[in-house]
């Protein structure tokens, strides 16, 4: 008999709701093995000696710890640590949070890389049932799991730094689409090559030159932001305003690519190197035709 109490009622209630789940599609399905008393203690009726039986009840504890305790723990640490108390915040938070445990985020991995949660939090686990079939689940947390909140709050620490540093980003984006609103339009439409260097051609294909780019920037942008502002791409595009950007790129992941994308939204217009090169093709054929 495993038995594991609770202090608060919720707890037990969802530890023992896991369990019912996870045990119907299980090799211990069918057979009467789950009790709770007083709402707070849940027994589970298996020799702990049988250790297939045993890992089942390992494995649906750990569910229960990841999916029902995780994110309660995270928001306990950036309320009380890092004082975010709105829920919002906490939820952009978390999202980055879980970014990072399902490795999404290779940029900051670096930061993390001697940090195994789920390792950890499943060694915790294997060392609780070898020793005690019988325990609390409150002291497990206060004592055992102590380690893995200091992992938990590394990871709260790397997601505040990226969530601030994502805010001001989108600050950063919202100044440069209300200055873009206010200019007026220097040029209909932009061709955008960015290939082995960033190249400016008119609505014709005739390239722009860089001392031509030099003297349209709006030079209010450079002094109101002298750090942020490209001036090789974005000061440019957003100095002549052009109702239409054809950028052709075959990386149009990478950041300025993106960048551009936030600022000028609708009136961007994607397309590959070889498109570049066809309708440059199309155009001269065209005007030659003219003449």
């Amino acid at each position: 008999m495993i038995e594991i109490t609770f202090q608060k009622k919720e707890d037990a209630m969802n530890m023992f709701e896991y369990l019912h789940f996870y045990l119907a599609s299980s090799t211990l399905a069918n057979k009467n093995i789950l009790q709770i008393e007083d709402q707070h203690i849940v027994r589970i009726d298996i020799n702990p000696k049988m250790k297939n039986h045993l890992n089942i009840i390992k494995d649906v504890f750990y569910k229960f710890i990841k999916k029902s305790k995780q994110d309660v723990w995270f928001r306990r640490i950036l309320s009380e640590h890092y004082y975010y108390k709105d829920e919002e915040e906490q939820q952009q938070i978390l999202e980055i949070i879980h970014s990072l445990l399902e490795g999404n985020r290779e940029e900051l991995t670096a930061f993390l890389s001697e940090i195994d949660m789920e390792r950890d939090l499943k060694t915790a686990i294997n060392d609780l049932f070898d020793e005690n079939i019988s325990f609390s689940f409150d002291s497990f947390v206060k004592f055992r799991m102590r380690p893995l909140m200091i992992q938990m709050a590394k990871y709260v620490e790397i997601s505040i730094d990226e969530y601030k540093m994502e805010q001001e980003y989108q600050i950063f984006i919202q100044t440069l689409r209300d200055f873009l609103a206010r200019q007026k339009e220097k040029l209909w439409s932009i061709h955008l090559l960015i290939d082995d260097g960033i190249h400016f051609f008119d609505e014709n294909f005739f390239e722009i030159k860089r001392a031509d780019l030099k003297r349209m920037i709006d030079r209010k942008l450079l002094f109101n932001h002298p750090v942020y502002v490209d001036s090789v791409t974005i000061a440019p595009l957003l100095s002549i305003a052009p109702a239409v950007i054809y950028l052709y790129s075959e990386d149009i992941e990478q950041p300025l690519i993106r960048t551009i994308h936030n600022i000028f939204e609708e009136r961007l217009i994607l397309g590959s190197i070889d498109e570049f090169y066809k309708n440059k093709r199309e155009l001269s054929f065209i005007a030659d035709e003219k003449i």
